[in-house]
């Protein structure tokens, strides 16, 4: 049995080691996790000695198969509690984060199967991630950044890599919703900020930085 703390490190290695190349450092954990070197080293000692992760000091770590099944159990639960929140708590899709971080840690496959059912299977999050299927496959999406569209381009917003409060809000008074339809209007030369005309909306300017965490298809 896994604490809450180490659950929510095996699920950071994945998130970390699906977003960079080769294994996953001790610093960039002390920075997802706001924690300091000294202890990430400590929590990554006792993970390996569970046979979750493959970790030697100064090259870096990576999961083990049962690692990565349980951080894809994690996520799954993490997910699905999301959905639930939208759909069914009528939250924001600004709001649910931090709620599910705290569900998602409930152990009882009963009643993630069950919640699977009453939301009728979803395959995707409010905030357009994939949800792991219950043998614990994560479905592939062959999305693509935003950033890297090109003018002319119509295309549609799926998701987010960027999941705080601040970027979904700021996502929420541009009008650009998950599902909207957008063309690449012009792309600035100097700084790649981006200029979408959203279907049946107004021209919104998008910065590099926020273009970079749009998902689209």
């Amino acid at each position: 049995m896994q604490s809450f703390t180490e659950e929510n490190y095996l699920k950071t290695i994945y998130y970390l080691a699906t977003r960079q190349e080769g294994e996953v450092t001790t610093n960039a954990l002390a920075e997802m996790t706001a924690t300091r070197a000294a202890s990430v080293t400590d929590m990554l000692r006792k993970l390996a000695d569970k046979q979750l992760i493959h970790y030697k000091k100064y090259q870096g770590v990576r999961l083990t198969e049962e690692g990565e099944r349980l951080a894809l159990q994690i996520i799954r639960r993490h997910r699905l509690w999301e959905v639930f929140l939208v759909e069914k708590l009528g939250f924001g899709w600004d709001e649910v984060h931090d709620i599910a971080e705290e569900l998602e840690h409930v152990r009882s496959e009963e009643l993630v199967t069950r919640l699977d059912t009453y939301l009728g299977y979803p395959q995707f999050d409010p905030h357009g991630d994939p949800i792991p299927t219950p043998a614990g496959q994560m479905p592939e999406t062959g999305y693509r950044k935003l950033s890297e569209a090109g003018p002319g381009d119509s295309i549609r917003l799926m998701g987010v890599l960027e999941h705080s409060t601040e970027f979904l809000q700021h996502l929420d008074r541009c009008n650009l919703t998950l599902g909207c339809l957008v063309t690449i209007a012009e792309i600035n030369a100097f700084d790649k900020s981006v200029l979408v005309q959203i279907e049946s909306g107004r021209p919104v300017f998008v910065s590099h930085e926020v273009a970079k965490n749009l998902l689209v298809n």
